[in-house]
C-alpha cells in the first residue's frame, strides 16, 4: 500500500505541476479534465495519508511494547494498541477503496430522461413525480438543471421528459437511477379508494460533448412540424418542433420546447450525441457482463429497481434489499440516504472483487 500512496503523491506532483502551467488554460476542456483529477487524486492522496499516520503509529506502539518492561506501562500501550485496531483497519478499508479504478464518464454531467410507463395517466403523474424529486435533488445538490423536451399526458403529468443535470459528478451519482420504478397508491381518478400498481422507467445517460460523439450530417433526418400539446393541440404556428433520425442507429429525437427551430435543433442533438455515447460505454461492458451479474444495476432497464408505495410511506429498492419509511420526505428530493447505500453496497462489491483478484 505504501508504493499506491508514494505514486499518488507523484501523480499529485505532476498534476499540480501541469495545473499551474500557464499553457493549460489555452485548451479548456483539457484543463477541467486535469482539475478534475488533481481533486481526485488530491482526496485520495489524503485517505492514503491518514492510513499511513495510523499505521505508523500502530507500529511505533509495537515497538514500544516489545521493549517495555514495566507491567503498568505496557498495560497501557496493550490498550492503546485495542483502541488503534479497528481505526487502522476502517482507514486501510477506505484507502483500499479509494484505490479502486475511477470510471471517467462519472465526472460528467447527466441527461435524465423520465417516461410514463404501464397504468395510462396515472403512469404520467407519477413521471411528474419523478421528475419533481429528481429536480429537487438536483437543487439540494447545488446542481443545474435544463428542461431539454417535455411531452404532457393527457390528464396532466409527463408521457416523456427530458432534463440535462449539470453539476460535480451528475452522472455518477444519479446512473444507478436508470431502470424501472414502481409506485403503489390511489389514483386520483380512483372513485373507490383501491390501490393500483403503475409505473415510469428512468434513464440516466452521460452527457456528451460534441468532441465525444462525431455526428455526419449525411447520417442525420431533419424533420420539422409544429408544436403540440396534450392530445395534439397546437402550441404555435410556426414549424418550429425538430425531429433528428440517425439514420445508421434509428435513433430518434424530438424536441419542440424552444420557440426557435434553431434551438430545437441544437437541444435534440445534445440528447442523441448522449444517448450515441451511452450504445458506444453498453457496448464496451457488455464484453465483461456476465462478471457484473451479481453488481447492483447491471443496466438492464426492464428490471424493476425500486417500488414507491404511498399506503405504507414505504421505499423499496430491490436492488440491494434496502427498505425505508420515509417515502415523503424522498419525493421532496431527499434521496442522499438512498443514493449513498447505493453506492456503499457497489463499492463493497467492487472492493471484495479486487481483493479476490
Amino acid at each position: 500500500m505504501k508504493e499506491n500512496l508514494d505514486a499518488l503523491r507523484r501523480r499529485f506532483d505532476e498534476l499540480t505541476a501541469k495545473l499551474s502551467d500557464g499553457d493549460a488554460y489555452k485548451d479548456q476542456a483539457r484543463y477541467r479534465q486535469l482539475a478534475q483529477e488533481h481533486r481526485r487524486v488530491e482526496k485520495q492522496l489524503q485517505i492514503g495519508l491518514r492510513w499511513c499516520g495510523l499505521q505508523a503509529q500502530y507500529d511505533e506502539s509495537r515497538q514500544l511494547l516489545r521493549a517495555e518492561k514495566d507491567p503498568e506501562m505496557a498495560a497501557m500501550i496493550t490498550e492503546e494498541l485495542a483502541s488503534l485496531e479497528p481505526r487502522l483497519d476502517t482507514a486501510l478499508a477506505d484507502f483500499e477503496t479509494a484505490l479502486l479504478p475511477h470510471d471517467p464518464n462519472d465526472d460528467r454531467d447527466a441527461i435524465l430522461e423520465i417516461r410514463a410507463g404501464t397504468g395510462g395517466d396515472e403512469a404520467a403523474l407519477f413521471a411528474e413525480d419523478l421528475t419533481r424529486m429528481y429536480l429537487r435533488f438536483a437543487e439540494h445538490r447545488g446542481w443545474r438543471t435544463e428542461l431539454i423536451a417535455a411531452t404532457e399526458g393527457q390528464m396532466g403529468g409527463f408521457r416523456e421528459v427530458i432534463y440535462a443535470v449539470r453539476g460535480q459528478g451528475a452522472f455518477g451519482v444519479l446512473r444507478w437511477e436508470s431502470g424501472v420504478h414502481r409506485v403503489q397508491r390511489v389514483p386520483v381518478t380512483e372513485s373507490q379508494g383501491r390501490v393500483h400498481t403503475s409505473a415510469a422507467s428512468v434513464a440516466v445517460l452521460p452527457e456528451a460533448e460534441e468532441v465525444d460523439v462525431e455526428i455526419d450530417e449525411k447520417d442525420l433526418r431533419i424533420d420539422v412540424f409544429r408544436s403540440s400539446g396534450p392530445g395534439g393541440q397546437s402550441v404555435n404556428t410556426t414549424d418550429s418542433a425538430v425531429r433528428v433520425t440517425h439514420l445508421p442507429t434509428g435513433l430518434v429525437v424530438q424536441c419542440q420546447d424552444e420557440k426557435s427551430q434553431h434551438k430545437n435543433k441544437a437541444k435534440a442533438l445534445q440528447v442523441l450525441r448522449s444517448r450515441l455515447l451511452e450504445r458506444a460505454i453498453a457496448e464496451q461492458e457488455a464484453a465483461i457482463a456476465a462478471e457484473r451479474k451479481s453488481q447492483v444495476g447491471s443496466g438492464d432497464r426492464s428490471a424493476k429497481i425500486r417500488t414507491y408505495n404511498y399506503p405504507q410511506s414505504r421505499l423499496t429498492d430491490h436492488r440491494i434489499g434496502l427498505t425505508v419509511h420515509n417515502l415523503e420526505a424522498i419525493m421532496q428530493g431527499e434521496l442522499d440516504d438512498v443514493v449513498a447505500a447505493i453506492q456503499d453496497y457497489r463499492r463493497t462489491l467492487a472492493l471484495a472483487s479486487s481483493r479476490g483478484a
